[in-house]
């Protein structure tokens, strides 16, 4: 691993005409939710109990929601429940990407005035539009406390390569953040929340999407070379160009020699770097990604089995169902029936 990694882009793979990361972040169904701003005063305490508890009441459709939230005025307390809290400054940024209970106080150990029940209410009213945008908090003390609640519905199953590389909490400090980007999102989303006029909450849920991927490629800046793990891979010049190969044609016949000479390195060699930094083998990880592919067509109205097969490269309808099973356990067909249901609202576990 000692090959001398460019950071001067996000990535190895988006210079290569494929831009890796774009590409399982809009396979995943990436979808803003839910946005709201919280002004609080001490003495204060937020929390939010497992994602499972409240996801079918916020986004039914989405397999999973991340969490994260903005500080963007005074200074606070947060962490995952159970574990040391951190402390947060104005511009600070904590993400929970994995649906793990965590809390936001003005103090550290401050034990909660109320239960998950509660808790899941207010996401209910707030998911449902009965709360306003702004949400007022706390005691009334003189130190006061802004911050905007996010949270993004995306797919887990049966690939999602970036949630997967991610750690169960994300602190970026305010002094991390390398450009105005973040700065321009976030003040943008202020004003908006505080400001409301016509077509704000599409506003909103884009600019939630925004800051989220923001994040993600501030988080992927801070990673070293010999980290592993997917995002990681991106930095890696030939992990970079075998998920490029890949990602740019998903149906083509792939093997791991033909893979290996158009990214320019022996079979050997890239089995060993992409096992490295992905986790697995790159034929293995192909056939999820073409799963994750299958999906989202298998979603589209009189979509037949056939056809999504086809669009990843299978031939046989009967290969393409064994390789579906096999990576998530049920049948395409099956598979197709939950996601309408799904989407319908009926809450259908996938």
């Amino acid at each position: 691993m000692n090959e001398h990694h460019d950071r001067s882009s996000v990535s190895h793979a988006a210079a290569s005409g494929v831009d890796v990361l774009s590409d399982v972040l809009r396979s995943v169904r990436l979808t803003g939710s839910m946005v709201f701003l919280v002004n609080a005063t001490t003495p204060w305490l937020a929390w939010a109990p497992q994602v499972e508890a409240f996801r079918r009441l916020v986004l039914p459709a989405s397999q999973h929601i991340v969490s994260y939230h903005i500080v963007t005025a005074g200074r606070c307390w947060a962490g995952l429940r159970n574990a040391p809290p951190e402390r947060f400054e104005a511009g600070d940024i904590l993400v929970v990407p994995h649906g793990d209970a965590y809390f936001l106080a003005d103090e550290p150990g401050t034990e909660p005035a109320y239960g998950p029940a509660e808790a899941v209410a207010f996401f209910r009213q707030m998911a449902a539009g009965d709360l306003p945008s702004v949400v007022n908090v706390g005691g009334g003390g003189a130190q006061q406390t802004q911050f905007i609640c996010s949270f993004l519905g995306c797919d887990l199953r049966p690939s999602n390569p970036v949630l997967a590389t991610l750690p169960p909490m994300i602190h970026m400090h305010a002094a991390a953040q390398s450009t105005d980007r973040v700065r321009h999102l976030i003040e943008f989303a202020r004003c908006e929340l505080s400001q409301r006029s016509a077509g704000g909450d599409g506003v909103l849920l884009r600019l939630a999407e925004l800051m989220f991927i923001e994040v993600v490629r501030r988080h992927l800046e801070t990673l070293s070379a010999a980290q592993p793990g997917w995002l990681a891979g991106l930095h890696d010049p030939l992990v970079a160009r075998a998920l490029a190969l890949l990602h740019g044609a998903p149906a083509r016949r792939w093997s791991l020699e033909t893979l290996a000479a158009q990214a320019g390195a022996s079979r050997s060699a890239l089995a060993e770097r992409f096992a490295h930094y992905v986790g697995q083998p790159p034929m293995q990880y192909l056939t999820h990604w073409r799963m994750q592919l299958a999906t989202l067509r298998l979603a589209e109205p009189g979509c037949k089995v056939l056809a999504a097969a086809q669009a990843v490269g299978y031939e046989s309808e009967a290969a393409f169902s064994r390789a579906f099973k096999k990576c998530l356990g049920v049948a395409p067909a099956v598979w197709r029936q939950r996601s309408a249901m799904s989407a319908a609202g009926h809450g259908c576990e996938d």
